[in-house]
């Protein structure tokens, strides 16, 4: 493959639009975006008129012909079909977050990928922040020691996100964790170190959501007609001994909006967002903070940049398919866990 690549994207609604494609105009000296692809004509022509003349289309299948790589941005439910057969015509695939409905299809699309040697790349931008490639650098060089234990959160307050279809279960899976929460599950694993999830154990909660006249800072939400979660807790445990605390909610009763992950170690712990270090050394407790970081503010261009280097093979893709695999396994452990009322072992 020639070093300018082709790009085609499929899906162009809000984050096509707020992150992808503002990117591929940073990146546009690599990439030429040479097809446009949205079940609704006219969001595409919209999205196409920044860039200079791509093919537009309705159908996925006839972006396949002009481009080297697709970016999917549409509903979690056509993650897995659109992935699977870009990757069987030949094509590299960034494909947005979450990897798929289901662990199953996540697998499929994995087996894809290999099969067709080509990159598959899941979205999950949270790792690219500067805070987060920082803190991996400082846990791989020791400097926590053995990572046992995560807490991640991930809490808005009341803001489910009333537009779209992100409460649209047919569509997308679930909610506020498998659109939201996603992201910290993702980052509190990789910086664990990538182990094995081997149970899980949840419950879900939409009571908030689900009664009428609630405040909604996001649009308009439809209480009768809500179905799917607005908070999640978790707690898994992973064949290395270690454990996560997980919570996330689009609808929590809480003071202030939280983003916050952080990883204890037998010998010390970083916390982030921000970052800090926490140490015991010398004899003494030790808390230090940042004072500058190297890194992209918008982590989109990390990670976009990431993926066309991995599609010329001169990088590893700082999320790799067989890794978004299992955080899909974690959020099907944990709807199946609130189901059921029981854990439930990977």
């Amino acid at each position: 493959m020639e070093d300018y690549i082709r790009i085609g994207i499929i899906g162009a609604g809000g984050i096509a639009r707020g992150r992808h494609i503002p990117v591929l105009k940073e990146l546009e000296a690599q990439v030429e975006v040479t097809a446009v692809c949205d079940v609704n004509i006219e969001t595409a022509k919209q999205a196409a008129v920044e860039f200079s003349h791509p093919f537009v289309t309705s159908e996925y299948a006839e972006v396949f012909s002009r481009v080297d790589a697709v970016v999917i941005c549409t509903p979690n439910k056509f993650h897995a079909e659109i992935a699977i057969a870009a990757l069987e015509a030949g094509k590299h695939v960034m494909c947005e977050k979450p990897m798929s409905m289901t662990a199953g299809e996540a697998q499929a699309m994995t087996a894809a990928a290999s099969k067709s040697n080509k990159t598959l790349m899941i979205a999950y931008h949270y790792r690219a922040m500067k805070e987060s490639q920082a803190a991996k650098k400082l846990i791989d060089a020791g400097e926590i020691g053995t990572p046992m234990v995560a807490r991640a959160q991930a809490l808005r307050r009341r803001k489910v996100p009333g537009w779209g279809v992100f409460t649209n279960k047919e569509l997308q899976g679930g909610g506020s964790l498998i659109d939201f929460g996603c992201h910290f599950l993702d980052l509190a694993v990789w910086l664990l170190g990538s182990p094995k999830p081997v149970e899980v154990s949840g419950n879900t909660y939409n009571q908030l959501s689900s009664m009428p006249g609630q405040i909604n800072q996001w649009g308009r939400v439809d209480n009768e007609s809500f179905e799917v979660d607005d908070h999640v807790t978790g707690y898994v445990r992973f064949d290395n001994g270690a454990t996560l605390l997980f919570e996330t909610s689009w609808a929590a009763n809480v003071k202030d909006d939280k983003e916050y992950c952080s990883i204890s170690g037998d010998t010390g712990g970083v916390d982030l967002f921000p970052l800090e270090v926490n140490q015991a050394k010398h004899g003494m407790l030790m808390d230090s903070t940042m004072n500058w970081l190297p890194g992209e503010e918008e982590p989109g261009l990390l990670q976009m940049q990431n993926f066309l280097d991995a599609v010329r093979g001169e990088a590893e893709l700082i999320v790799k398919p067989e890794e978004a695999v299992r955080i899909q396994q974690i959020i099907d452990g944990l709807y199946e866990s609130a189901e059921t009322g029981r854990s439930v072992q990977l």
